[in-house]
Protein backbone atom coordinates (compact mmCIF):
# COMPACT_ATOMS: atom_id res chain seq x y z
CA UNK A 1 0.00 0.00 0.00
CA UNK A 2 1.16 2.80 -0.83
CA UNK A 3 2.79 6.14 1.63
CA UNK A 4 1.26 9.23 1.21
CA UNK A 5 4.40 11.39 2.33
CA UNK A 6 7.63 11.80 0.88
CA UNK A 7 11.19 10.46 2.76
CA UNK A 8 13.71 13.47 2.39
CA UNK A 9 12.02 15.14 -0.82
CA UNK A 10 12.26 11.52 -2.44
CA UNK A 11 9.08 9.79 -3.63
CA UNK A 12 8.01 6.25 -1.81
CA UNK A 13 8.66 2.97 -3.98
CA UNK A 14 4.91 2.73 -4.80
CA UNK A 15 4.23 6.59 -5.62
CA UNK A 16 7.67 6.54 -7.59
CA UNK A 17 7.02 3.68 -9.58
CA UNK A 18 3.30 4.78 -10.16
CA UNK A 19 4.16 8.24 -11.32
CA UNK A 20 6.93 7.49 -13.40
CA UNK A 21 8.06 3.80 -13.58
CA UNK A 22 12.19 2.80 -13.63
CA UNK A 23 13.73 1.67 -16.15
CA UNK A 24 16.09 -1.42 -16.43
CA UNK A 25 19.89 -1.89 -15.26
CA UNK A 26 19.96 -4.93 -17.41
CA UNK A 27 22.97 -7.19 -17.34
CA UNK A 28 23.69 -11.35 -18.21
CA UNK A 29 26.26 -13.51 -17.12
CA UNK A 30 28.07 -13.72 -14.07
CA UNK A 31 31.16 -12.03 -12.76
CA UNK A 32 33.71 -13.89 -10.42
CA UNK A 33 35.33 -11.06 -8.09
CA UNK A 34 37.23 -11.75 -4.84
CA UNK A 35 34.88 -12.98 -2.28
CA UNK A 36 35.65 -13.16 1.98
CA UNK A 37 36.69 -16.28 3.18
CA UNK A 38 33.79 -18.34 5.17
CA UNK A 39 33.97 -17.81 8.60
CA UNK A 40 34.91 -14.44 8.60
CA UNK A 41 32.92 -11.24 7.61
CA UNK A 42 33.99 -9.25 4.98
CA UNK A 43 36.26 -5.83 5.76
CA UNK A 44 34.57 -3.14 4.62
CA UNK A 45 36.11 0.34 3.75
CA UNK A 46 37.72 2.49 6.01
CA UNK A 47 35.27 4.93 7.54
CA UNK A 48 31.21 4.72 6.28
CA UNK A 49 29.33 2.08 5.05
CA UNK A 50 29.91 2.79 0.47
CA UNK A 51 27.43 1.91 -1.23
CA UNK A 52 26.70 1.12 -5.08
CA UNK A 53 23.50 1.28 -6.93
CA UNK A 54 22.56 -1.25 -9.45
CA UNK A 55 19.16 -0.54 -11.08
CA UNK A 56 18.68 3.77 -10.78
CA UNK A 57 14.84 3.81 -11.63
CA UNK A 58 12.22 5.03 -8.68
CA UNK A 59 12.98 1.88 -6.77
CA UNK A 60 16.90 2.05 -6.96
CA UNK A 61 17.09 6.09 -6.18
CA UNK A 62 14.30 5.82 -3.73
CA UNK A 63 16.22 2.64 -1.57
CA UNK A 64 19.45 4.73 -1.64
CA UNK A 65 17.36 7.91 -0.29
CA UNK A 66 16.36 5.37 2.16
CA UNK A 67 19.60 3.95 3.27
CA UNK A 68 20.97 7.42 3.17
CA UNK A 69 18.06 8.33 5.66
CA UNK A 70 18.94 5.61 7.78
CA UNK A 71 22.05 5.79 8.93
CA UNK A 72 24.92 8.74 8.80
CA UNK A 73 27.41 6.20 8.21
CA UNK A 74 26.41 5.45 4.91
CA UNK A 75 27.31 7.13 1.38
CA UNK A 76 26.55 6.50 -1.83
CA UNK A 77 29.59 6.58 -4.19
CA UNK A 78 28.28 4.56 -7.33
CA UNK A 79 25.63 4.05 -9.90
CA UNK A 80 24.97 1.28 -12.82
CA UNK A 81 21.93 1.26 -15.48
CA UNK A 82 21.67 0.39 -18.62
CA UNK A 83 20.41 3.94 -19.63
CA UNK A 84 22.14 6.82 -19.23
CA UNK A 85 19.05 9.01 -18.62
CA UNK A 86 18.04 7.09 -15.49
CA UNK A 87 21.80 6.74 -14.14
CA UNK A 88 21.66 10.99 -14.41
CA UNK A 89 18.12 11.62 -13.01
CA UNK A 90 18.89 9.36 -10.01
CA UNK A 91 21.87 11.25 -9.53
CA UNK A 92 20.53 14.14 -9.42
CA UNK A 93 17.61 13.47 -7.54
CA UNK A 94 20.50 11.94 -4.83
CA UNK A 95 22.37 15.43 -4.64
CA UNK A 96 18.75 17.04 -4.29
CA UNK A 97 18.17 15.55 -1.60
CA UNK A 98 18.21 18.15 1.52
CA UNK A 99 20.85 16.96 4.49
CA UNK A 100 21.38 13.73 2.89
CA UNK A 101 23.76 15.65 -0.08
CA UNK A 102 26.62 15.65 1.55
CA UNK A 103 26.90 12.02 1.64
CA UNK A 104 26.45 11.71 -2.35
CA UNK A 105 29.98 10.97 -3.52
CA UNK A 106 29.21 9.87 -7.27
CA UNK A 107 32.19 10.38 -9.26
CA UNK A 108 32.06 10.34 -13.17
CA UNK A 109 34.10 7.21 -12.39
CA UNK A 110 32.08 5.91 -10.78
CA UNK A 111 28.93 5.83 -13.03
CA UNK A 112 28.88 2.84 -14.66
CA UNK A 113 26.31 2.50 -18.02
CA UNK A 114 25.02 -0.86 -20.54
CA UNK A 115 23.92 -4.05 -20.18
CA UNK A 116 27.43 -4.74 -17.88
CA UNK A 117 27.47 -1.91 -16.00
CA UNK A 118 27.02 -4.50 -12.51
CA UNK A 119 30.06 -5.61 -13.40
CA UNK A 120 31.71 -2.65 -14.04
CA UNK A 121 30.14 -1.63 -10.54
CA UNK A 122 31.18 -5.25 -8.65
CA UNK A 123 34.94 -4.60 -10.10
CA UNK A 124 35.37 -0.72 -9.92
CA UNK A 125 33.72 0.79 -7.62
CA UNK A 126 35.14 0.46 -3.72
CA UNK A 127 31.63 -0.55 -2.84
CA UNK A 128 30.43 -2.03 0.71
CA UNK A 129 27.18 -2.40 -0.30
CA UNK A 130 25.19 -2.80 -3.24
CA UNK A 131 21.31 -2.13 -3.66
CA UNK A 132 20.01 -4.27 -6.33
CA UNK A 133 16.77 -2.37 -7.93
CA UNK A 134 16.94 -3.52 -11.45
CA UNK A 135 13.69 -5.88 -12.66
CA UNK A 136 13.64 -8.52 -11.10
CA UNK A 137 14.18 -11.20 -14.39
CA UNK A 138 18.01 -9.37 -13.29
CA UNK A 139 17.81 -10.06 -9.86
CA UNK A 140 19.40 -13.46 -9.85
CA UNK A 141 22.32 -12.74 -11.98
CA UNK A 142 23.06 -9.30 -10.11
CA UNK A 143 22.48 -11.47 -6.62
CA UNK A 144 25.11 -14.06 -7.70
CA UNK A 145 27.58 -11.66 -8.85
CA UNK A 146 27.43 -9.50 -5.91
CA UNK A 147 27.46 -12.24 -3.17
CA UNK A 148 30.41 -14.11 -5.48
CA UNK A 149 32.11 -10.23 -5.47
CA UNK A 150 31.92 -10.16 -1.48
CA UNK A 151 29.41 -7.32 -0.94
CA UNK A 152 26.72 -7.09 1.46
CA UNK A 153 23.22 -6.94 -0.52
CA UNK A 154 19.74 -5.37 -0.18
CA UNK A 155 17.93 -6.67 -2.71
CA UNK A 156 13.92 -5.57 -4.21
CA UNK A 157 11.07 -8.43 -3.87
CA UNK A 158 10.45 -10.23 -5.85
CA UNK A 159 14.27 -12.19 -6.54
CA UNK A 160 13.37 -14.13 -9.17
CA UNK A 161 10.50 -14.27 -12.15
CA UNK A 162 11.28 -17.99 -13.23
CA UNK A 163 12.47 -21.71 -11.38
CA UNK A 164 15.36 -21.37 -13.08
CA UNK A 165 16.61 -17.92 -11.51
CA UNK A 166 15.09 -18.98 -8.12
CA UNK A 167 17.24 -21.99 -7.54
CA UNK A 168 19.84 -19.04 -8.09
CA UNK A 169 19.04 -16.97 -5.54
CA UNK A 170 18.81 -20.13 -2.85
CA UNK A 171 22.43 -21.17 -3.93
CA UNK A 172 23.92 -17.24 -3.95
CA UNK A 173 21.63 -16.98 -0.83
CA UNK A 174 23.64 -20.21 1.00
CA UNK A 175 27.11 -18.66 -0.36
CA UNK A 176 26.75 -15.48 1.18
CA UNK A 177 25.87 -17.38 4.65
CA UNK A 178 29.29 -18.82 4.04
CA UNK A 179 30.92 -15.68 3.89
CA UNK A 180 29.14 -13.98 6.23
CA UNK A 181 27.55 -11.13 4.25
CA UNK A 182 24.35 -9.66 5.19
CA UNK A 183 21.52 -9.85 2.86
CA UNK A 184 18.33 -8.20 3.27
CA UNK A 185 15.47 -8.08 0.98
CA UNK A 186 12.24 -5.09 0.21
CA UNK A 187 9.86 -6.78 2.45
CA UNK A 188 9.40 -4.14 4.61
CA UNK A 189 6.39 -5.94 6.34
CA UNK A 190 8.79 -7.78 8.21
CA UNK A 191 10.87 -4.66 9.64
CA UNK A 192 6.84 -2.36 9.93
CA UNK A 193 5.59 -1.95 13.29
CA UNK A 194 2.06 -2.84 12.50
CA UNK A 195 3.05 -6.56 11.06
CA UNK A 196 5.76 -7.35 13.79
CA UNK A 197 3.06 -6.89 16.80
CA UNK A 198 0.03 -8.46 14.96
CA UNK A 199 2.19 -11.48 13.47
CA UNK A 200 3.89 -12.10 17.18
CA UNK A 201 0.58 -11.96 19.10
CA UNK A 202 -0.23 -14.76 15.97
CA UNK A 203 2.53 -16.50 16.74
CA UNK A 204 1.79 -16.83 20.64
CA UNK A 205 -1.56 -18.32 19.95
CA UNK A 206 -4.13 -15.67 20.15
CA UNK A 207 -6.35 -16.95 17.79
CA UNK A 208 -5.65 -20.43 18.61
CA UNK A 209 -4.54 -22.61 15.81
CA UNK A 210 -4.86 -21.58 12.50
CA UNK A 211 -7.33 -23.00 9.94
CA UNK A 212 -7.01 -20.74 6.82
CA UNK A 213 -5.69 -17.52 5.49
CA UNK A 214 -6.70 -15.08 3.14
CA UNK A 215 -4.24 -12.41 1.11
CA UNK A 216 -5.06 -9.50 -0.93
CA UNK A 217 -3.96 -6.93 -3.13
CA UNK A 218 -6.18 -5.67 -5.40
CA UNK A 219 -6.07 -1.90 -7.20
CA UNK A 220 -6.40 0.11 -10.06
CA UNK A 221 -3.37 0.72 -13.00
CA UNK A 222 0.56 1.76 -12.51
CA UNK A 223 2.10 3.13 -14.46
CA UNK A 224 3.14 2.51 -18.32
CA UNK A 225 5.13 3.62 -20.43
CA UNK A 226 4.50 4.22 -24.11
CA UNK A 227 6.42 3.13 -26.83
CA UNK A 228 8.49 5.59 -28.69
CA UNK A 229 9.55 5.49 -32.55
CA UNK A 230 13.06 5.61 -31.26
CA UNK A 231 13.21 2.92 -28.95
CA UNK A 232 14.35 -0.70 -30.08
CA UNK A 233 11.83 -3.94 -29.18
CA UNK A 234 14.31 -5.00 -26.36
CA UNK A 235 14.33 -0.81 -24.93
CA UNK A 236 10.88 -0.63 -25.01
CA UNK A 237 10.19 -4.11 -23.21
CA UNK A 238 12.77 -3.06 -20.47
CA UNK A 239 11.67 0.55 -19.79
CA UNK A 240 7.78 -0.38 -19.63
CA UNK A 241 9.05 -3.67 -17.49
CA UNK A 242 5.53 -4.11 -15.50
CA UNK A 243 4.10 -5.85 -18.36
CA UNK A 244 6.78 -8.61 -19.34
CA UNK A 245 6.76 -11.62 -17.44
CA UNK A 246 10.85 -12.30 -18.08
CA UNK A 247 11.08 -8.53 -16.38
CA UNK A 248 8.57 -9.02 -14.28
CA UNK A 249 7.38 -12.34 -13.31
CA UNK A 250 3.54 -10.55 -13.59
CA UNK A 251 1.71 -8.62 -10.94
CA UNK A 252 1.34 -11.44 -8.87
CA UNK A 253 4.97 -11.66 -8.26
CA UNK A 254 6.20 -8.58 -8.65
CA UNK A 255 3.48 -6.73 -6.48
CA UNK A 256 1.27 -10.01 -4.82
CA UNK A 257 4.47 -11.09 -3.58
CA UNK A 258 3.95 -9.04 -0.27
CA UNK A 259 1.23 -10.76 0.45
CA UNK A 260 2.16 -13.96 -0.17
CA UNK A 261 5.39 -13.06 1.75
CA UNK A 262 3.42 -12.60 4.77
CA UNK A 263 0.63 -15.66 4.54
CA UNK A 264 3.70 -17.39 4.35
CA UNK A 265 4.92 -15.78 7.86
CA UNK A 266 1.49 -16.34 9.31
CA UNK A 267 1.46 -20.24 8.47
CA UNK A 268 5.34 -20.93 9.48
CA UNK A 269 5.13 -23.00 5.42
CA UNK A 270 5.32 -23.03 2.37
CA UNK A 271 2.74 -23.97 0.02
CA UNK A 272 2.45 -27.82 -0.98
CA UNK A 273 0.34 -27.33 -4.39
CA UNK A 274 -2.00 -24.52 -5.44
CA UNK A 275 -4.83 -24.15 -8.45
CA UNK A 276 -5.00 -21.16 -9.78
CA UNK A 277 -7.05 -19.02 -12.69
CA UNK A 278 -6.32 -15.32 -14.17
CA UNK A 279 -6.36 -13.44 -17.20
CA UNK A 280 -6.84 -10.45 -19.47
CA UNK A 281 -10.09 -8.92 -19.13
CA UNK A 282 -10.04 -5.34 -19.52
CA UNK A 283 -6.11 -4.38 -20.05
CA UNK A 284 -6.07 -5.92 -23.48
CA UNK A 285 -3.71 -3.38 -25.36
CA UNK A 286 -0.11 -4.29 -26.79
CA UNK A 287 0.84 -1.44 -24.96
CA UNK A 288 0.23 -3.91 -22.02
CA UNK A 289 2.88 -6.77 -22.99
CA UNK A 290 1.15 -9.80 -22.40
CA UNK A 291 0.45 -10.14 -18.61
CA UNK A 292 -2.69 -10.68 -16.67
CA UNK A 293 -4.74 -8.08 -15.17
CA UNK A 294 -5.99 -10.65 -12.43
CA UNK A 295 -5.13 -13.73 -10.51
CA UNK A 296 -7.22 -15.72 -7.82
CA UNK A 297 -5.18 -18.76 -6.10
CA UNK A 298 -6.25 -21.29 -4.03
CA UNK A 299 -2.80 -22.18 -2.12
CA UNK A 300 -2.73 -25.84 0.00
CA UNK A 301 -0.29 -25.73 2.85
CA UNK A 302 0.07 -29.31 4.93
CA UNK A 303 -1.20 -29.40 8.24
CA UNK A 304 0.05 -29.30 11.52
CA UNK A 305 1.10 -32.54 13.73
CA UNK A 306 -1.65 -32.46 16.46
CA UNK A 307 -4.18 -29.74 15.27
CA UNK A 308 -7.26 -30.48 13.71
CA UNK A 309 -5.98 -34.13 12.50
CA UNK A 310 -2.96 -33.12 10.70
CA UNK A 311 -5.78 -31.58 7.79
CA UNK A 312 -4.51 -29.19 5.25
CA UNK A 313 -5.11 -25.64 5.84
CA UNK A 314 -5.88 -23.21 3.10
CA UNK A 315 -4.74 -19.84 1.37
CA UNK A 316 -6.76 -17.56 -0.79
CA UNK A 317 -4.67 -15.43 -2.55
CA UNK A 318 -6.09 -12.84 -5.39
CA UNK A 319 -4.24 -10.07 -6.76
CA UNK A 320 -5.80 -7.45 -9.43
CA UNK A 321 -5.03 -4.65 -11.24
CA UNK A 322 -8.33 -3.37 -12.83
CA UNK A 323 -9.66 0.61 -12.59
CA UNK A 324 -13.13 0.89 -11.40
CA UNK A 325 -13.01 -2.07 -9.03
CA UNK A 326 -13.27 -3.03 -5.34
CA UNK A 327 -9.61 -2.82 -3.99
CA UNK A 328 -7.48 -3.74 -0.93
CA UNK A 329 -4.46 -4.36 0.60
CA UNK A 330 -3.96 -6.65 3.66
CA UNK A 331 -3.93 -10.43 4.95
CA UNK A 332 -6.47 -12.40 7.34
CA UNK A 333 -6.23 -15.33 9.12
CA UNK A 334 -8.93 -17.60 10.88
CA UNK A 335 -7.92 -19.54 13.99
CA UNK A 336 -9.87 -21.72 16.36
CA UNK A 337 -10.50 -18.97 19.01
CA UNK A 338 -10.51 -15.72 16.96
CA UNK A 339 -8.94 -14.10 13.68
CA UNK A 340 -6.46 -11.64 12.72
CA UNK A 341 -6.14 -8.80 10.12
CA UNK A 342 -3.27 -7.18 9.55
CA UNK A 343 -2.03 -4.19 6.50
CA UNK A 344 -0.10 -1.58 6.42
CA UNK A 345 -0.25 0.68 9.58
CA UNK A 346 -2.30 -1.48 11.01
CA UNK A 347 -3.63 -4.81 12.48
CA UNK A 348 -6.22 -6.12 14.87
CA UNK A 349 -7.36 -9.68 16.71
CA UNK A 350 -10.35 -10.64 17.71
CA UNK A 351 -10.32 -13.43 19.98
CA UNK A 352 -12.39 -15.74 22.00
CA UNK A 353 -9.23 -15.99 24.62
CA UNK A 354 -9.65 -13.03 27.86
CA UNK A 355 -7.32 -10.60 27.02
CA UNK A 356 -6.16 -11.73 23.63
CA UNK A 357 -7.93 -8.98 21.60
CA UNK A 358 -5.97 -6.46 20.46
CA UNK A 359 -5.78 -3.17 18.07
CA UNK A 360 -2.36 -1.46 16.72
CA UNK A 361 -3.04 1.99 17.95
CA UNK A 362 -0.10 3.74 14.91
CA UNK A 363 2.67 5.26 15.90
CA UNK A 364 5.19 3.72 13.58
CA UNK A 365 8.58 4.55 12.09
CA UNK A 366 9.09 4.59 7.93
CA UNK A 367 9.68 0.49 7.22
CA UNK A 368 11.19 1.39 3.97
CA UNK A 369 13.99 3.27 5.78
CA UNK A 370 14.03 0.95 8.63
CA UNK A 371 14.85 -2.05 6.91
CA UNK A 372 18.20 -0.41 5.57
CA UNK A 373 18.24 0.52 9.21
CA UNK A 374 18.57 -2.81 10.06
CA UNK A 375 20.57 -4.02 7.36
CA UNK A 376 23.42 -1.46 8.22
CA UNK A 377 23.15 -2.35 12.18
CA UNK A 378 24.13 -6.16 11.22
CA UNK A 379 26.95 -4.80 8.89
CA UNK A 380 28.38 -2.12 11.48
CA UNK A 381 27.87 -5.04 14.07
CA UNK A 382 29.40 -7.96 12.63
CA UNK A 383 25.67 -9.81 13.00
CA UNK A 384 25.44 -11.39 9.36
CA UNK A 385 21.53 -11.44 8.74
CA UNK A 386 20.33 -13.14 5.44
CA UNK A 387 17.03 -13.27 3.94
CA UNK A 388 18.11 -15.13 0.52
CA UNK A 389 16.42 -18.25 1.07
CA UNK A 390 12.92 -17.16 2.72
CA UNK A 391 12.53 -14.55 -0.11
CA UNK A 392 13.46 -17.05 -2.98
CA UNK A 393 10.59 -18.85 -1.06
CA UNK A 394 8.09 -16.51 -0.88
CA UNK A 395 8.81 -15.21 -5.03
CA UNK A 396 8.43 -19.24 -5.76
CA UNK A 397 4.98 -18.90 -3.89
CA UNK A 398 4.31 -16.22 -6.38
CA UNK A 399 5.45 -18.54 -9.47
CA UNK A 400 3.85 -21.48 -9.12
CA UNK A 401 0.65 -19.48 -8.89
CA UNK A 402 1.35 -17.77 -11.69
CA UNK A 403 2.26 -21.12 -13.39
CA UNK A 404 -0.84 -22.84 -12.47
CA UNK A 405 -2.40 -19.72 -13.66
CA UNK A 406 -1.48 -19.57 -16.76
CA UNK A 407 -1.43 -23.14 -17.90
CA UNK A 408 -5.03 -24.15 -16.14
CA UNK A 409 -3.28 -26.84 -14.35
CA UNK A 410 -2.86 -27.90 -10.62
CA UNK A 411 1.14 -27.11 -9.19
CA UNK A 412 2.78 -28.69 -6.36
CA UNK A 413 6.05 -27.10 -4.90
CA UNK A 414 8.18 -29.84 -6.18
CA UNK A 415 7.05 -29.12 -9.14
CA UNK A 416 7.90 -25.41 -9.24
CA UNK A 417 10.69 -25.81 -7.55
CA UNK A 418 12.11 -28.30 -9.42
CA UNK A 419 10.60 -27.05 -13.11
CA UNK A 420 13.19 -26.50 -16.34
CA UNK A 421 11.35 -22.96 -16.75
CA UNK A 422 13.92 -20.23 -17.47
CA UNK A 423 13.61 -16.62 -18.30
CA UNK A 424 17.04 -15.84 -17.54
CA UNK A 425 17.87 -13.03 -20.15
CA UNK A 426 20.98 -14.49 -22.38
CA UNK A 427 24.38 -13.83 -23.05
CA UNK A 428 23.36 -12.38 -26.03
CA UNK A 429 20.99 -9.51 -25.04
CA UNK A 430 20.84 -6.70 -27.07
CA UNK A 431 18.97 -3.57 -28.01
CA UNK A 432 17.38 -4.96 -30.90
CA UNK A 433 14.54 -7.04 -32.28
CA UNK A 434 12.31 -8.75 -29.59
CA UNK A 435 9.20 -10.35 -30.13
CA UNK A 436 6.60 -9.78 -27.41
CA UNK A 437 5.85 -13.20 -25.71
CA UNK A 438 2.60 -14.45 -26.26
CA UNK A 439 -0.28 -14.03 -23.92
CA UNK A 440 -0.88 -17.53 -21.76
CA UNK A 441 -3.99 -19.74 -22.79
CA UNK A 442 -5.10 -21.80 -19.46
CA UNK A 443 -5.53 -24.85 -20.92
CA UNK A 444 -3.05 -24.45 -23.76
CA UNK A 445 -0.15 -23.00 -22.36
CA UNK A 446 1.89 -25.94 -21.52
CA UNK A 447 2.98 -26.42 -17.97
CA UNK A 448 7.19 -26.58 -17.85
Amino acid sequence: MTRSSMTRGALDRREFVKLSGFAAGAGAGLVLGTGSAAGFLPARSAGRIKVGVIGCGGRGTGAAVNCLDASPDVEVIALADAFKDRLDSSRAELLNQDGLKDRVKIADAHCFVGFDAYKQLLASAPVDLVILATPPGFRPIHFAAAVEAGKHVFMEKPVAVCPAGVRVVIDAAKRAKEKNLSVVAGTQRRHEKSYLETMKRLEDGAIGAIVAARCFWNQGGLWMNRRKPEWSDTEWQLRNWLYFTWLSGDHICEQHVHNLDVMNWGLDATPVKCTAMGGRQVRTSPDYGHIFDHFSVDFEYAGREGQRGGAPIFGLSTCRQIEGCASGVFEQFTGTEGSCSVWPGGGEIKSAKAGASWKFEGGEPDPYTDEHRFLIDSIVNSKAHNDGVRIAQSTLTAIMGRMSAYTGKAVTWDQAMNSKLSLLPSESLQLGPMETPAIALPGKTPLV
